[in-house]
C-alpha cells in the first residue's frame, strides 16, 4: 500500500522489496537441487500474499515433482507450515504469510492463547537489547546477533505446534533480508547488470483483471532502465479472488488516508477477507482512531 500510494506521486520512481518471496524462491531452487540464475519460474501476487507456480530448469517445470516428494518439501518452510496435502491441492508453494488466510481460525486461536502477542514479544526483546548494549558496549555487536536471531527464530510462531513454536530452520534465520534485496536492486538499476528479482510494481496489464495502477508482486527483469515485469501465467479462480478482494481492501485504505474519509476507511477494514463483519470492522477503525497516536488525526 505504501508503495502503491508513493507511486501517485513519484511514478516509476517508487519500487517495493519484500524478503519473504526470494526467500521462498531460494528454498526452491535448492529444494529441486538447481543452483541460482538456473532457473525461470513464475510468481504472481501481491505484498505478502503470491504463490510459486512453477520453475523450471532446461525447460523442465520441476514444481510437480517438488511437491509430490516429501523429502523435498521438508526444506520448504511454506510446506511445513500449511501441511504437504494443502501445498499439493493448491499445485503451487504459497508465500508463507497465505498460512493468516488458508488457517485464519488456528493462527486466531493460537495467538488468543500465547503468554504475550508478537509485538509485546518484540517490545521486550527490543528494550532489553538496547538496555545491554548500553551497560556493555564492547559486546553490542554480539548482542544484536542473538537478538536478531531469536527474532528470526521466533517469527511467526503462532504457524507452528507448541514444540516448535521458537525452532524455525536455521536455513531460514539465516538468509538474509531487506538489505540484501535493496543492495541488489540498486546494483542492477546502477550498474545496468541485468538481473531477475521479485518486487513490487505497477501491474499494467500482468494480470489483466487487476486495475493498471495496482502495485502486484511479480518478477521482474532489471536493468539500468529500471525493472521490467515478466509475464505470468493467467490468474484464475480462488487465487484471483483472493487477490482482487485484498487489493480491493488496500486501495480502500489509501483512499481513506488521502481522502482523509473513516467512513472510507471502514469500508476497507470490511473488504478485507480476514475481518469477519461490519461490525467488527467498525469497532476496529474506532479502537485505532482512540489507541493509535496519529490515526484520529488523520481524518481531521
Amino acid at each position: 500500500m505504501v508503495t502503491e500510494a508513493m507511486r501517485a506521486v513519484l511514478g516509476d520512481r517508487v519500487i517495493g522489496i519484500c524478503d519473504t518471496p526470494i526467500g521462498l524462491l531460494r528454498r526452491a531452487v535448492h529444494a529441486v537441487g538447481a543452483t541460482p540464475g538456473t532457473v525461470d519460474f513464475d510468481y504472481v501476487g501481491l505484498n505478502h500474499l503470491g504463490w510459486l507456480r512453477r520453475i523450471s530448469v532446461a525447460g523442465e517445470d520441476r514444481l510437480p515433482g517438488l511437491l509430490a516428494n516429501d523429502a523435498a518439501l521438508v526444506q520448504m518452510e511454506e510446506a511445513r507450515l500449511m501441511g504437504f496435502d494443502w501445498v499439493r491441492a493448491l499445485g503451487a508453494v504459497p508465500n508463507e504469510y497465505l498460512y493468516y488466510y488458508y488457517f485464519q481460525r488456528e493462527a486466531t486461536d493460537r495467538i488468543r492463547t500465547a503468554a504475550e502477542t508478537r509485538g509485546e514479544f518484540l517490545h521486550r526483546q527490543q528494550a532489553g537489547f538496547y538496555d545491554q548494549a548500553h551497560r556493555h558496549p564492547d559486546s553490542a555487536l554480539d548482542l544484536w546477533n542473538r537478538t536478531r536471531h531469536e527474532r528470526e527464530a521466533s517469527y511467526m510462531a503462532e504457524s507452528r505446534p507448541e514444540n516448535e513454536r521458537n525452532n524455525r530452520q536455521e536455513s531460514d534465520v539465516d538468509g538474509g533480508g531487506y538489505q540484501g534485496v535493496a543492495l541488489e536492486l540498486m546494483g542492477g538499476l546502477t550498474q545496468g547488470t541485468a538481473g531477475t528479482m521479485i518486487l513490487n510494481v505497477a501491474n499494467r496489464g500482468t494480470v489483466p483483471e487487476l486495475p493498471n495502477d495496482a502495485v502486484i508482486e511479480v518478477a521482474c527483469d532489471i536493468n539500468a532502465e529500471g525493472p521490467a515485469a515478466r509475464k505470468v501465467a493467467p490468474v484464475r479462480g480462488d487465487m484471483l479472488g483472493l487477490l482482487q478482494q485484498v487489493k480491493a481492501a488496500e486501495q480502500l485504505t489509501i483512499a481513506a488516508s488521502v481522502h482523509r474519509d473513516p467512513v472510507l476507511a471502514w469500508r476497507a477494514f470490511a473488504a478485507h477477507p480476514l475481518v469477519d463483519s461490519v461490525s467488527v470492522a467498525r469497532k476496529l477503525l474506532d479502537v485505532y482512531r482512540q489507541t493509535i497516536p496519529g490515526v484520529a488525526e488523520a481524518f481531521d
